[in-house]
């Protein structure tokens, strides 16, 4: 079903893109595809982790697509310049920047209270002080099924926070976060 479904979208972007492409000026094909095409895969990110990789991959050629129609690229061109140029992450990043948002919210007490409470390392009691303590690291929690488990907020969300650097993962001002976990991501995604 999930197959189908993006692959029905990619087609419909990307035919919907060819169409209009020719009849436009190149400001208004980069506008267009702005303010179309890169919201909509941000859109239920939860459901998006841990996507298998083959409808990662779909979603990563609608992206990809919208960045040929900006750039006039060719198929066969490179892409990832393109992306550096326009500052678009990969999906993978871009689910594990939302989801990530999330939880410093949770964490710092912004979000609604139905997300939380996530579990520190520090919170928990133990017979001697760990090391860990000290640090801002969530407790992942124990889960029986592999297939759906695994994919839960309250897994997800540790194993994201805690795979953050501990200077990022400090940061207690939102807007300060947002900016400093994109550059990470970037970086981590393009160098």
């Amino acid at each position: 079903m999930f197959s189908e479904l993006f692959q029905d979208a990619m087609r419909l972007c990307v035919r919907c893109a060819r169409f209009v492409t020719p009849f436009q000026l190149p400001h208004s094909r980069r506008r267009l595809s702005h303010s179309s095409t890169p919201d909509w895969p941000d859109y239920g990110n939860s459901v998006l982790v841990g996507l298998p990789a083959y409808l990662t991959r779909i979603l990563q050629s609608v992206l990809n697509a919208a960045a040929r129609l900006i750039f006039h690229l060719r198929r066969s061109d490179h892409i990832s310049d393109a992306l550096v140029c326009l500052h678009w992450l990969r999906v993978t990043e871009r689910v594990e920047y939302k989801i990530a948002v999330l939880i410093h919210k949770v964490v710092y007490g912004t979000a609604p209270r139905y997300l939380g409470p996530l579990n520190r390392v520090a919170d928990v009691s133990a017979r001697r002080s760990l090391r860990s303590s000290g640090t801002n690291r969530l407790v992942v929690p124990p889960f029986r099924l592999s297939t759906v488990g695994s994919r839960a907020f309250p897994v997800v969300a540790a194993k994201i926070w805690n795979a953050l650097p501990d200077s990022l993962v400090s940061i207690t001002s939102l807007q300060s976060f947002r900016s400093h976990l994109k550059t990470f991501l970037f970086q981590r995604s393009f160098c």
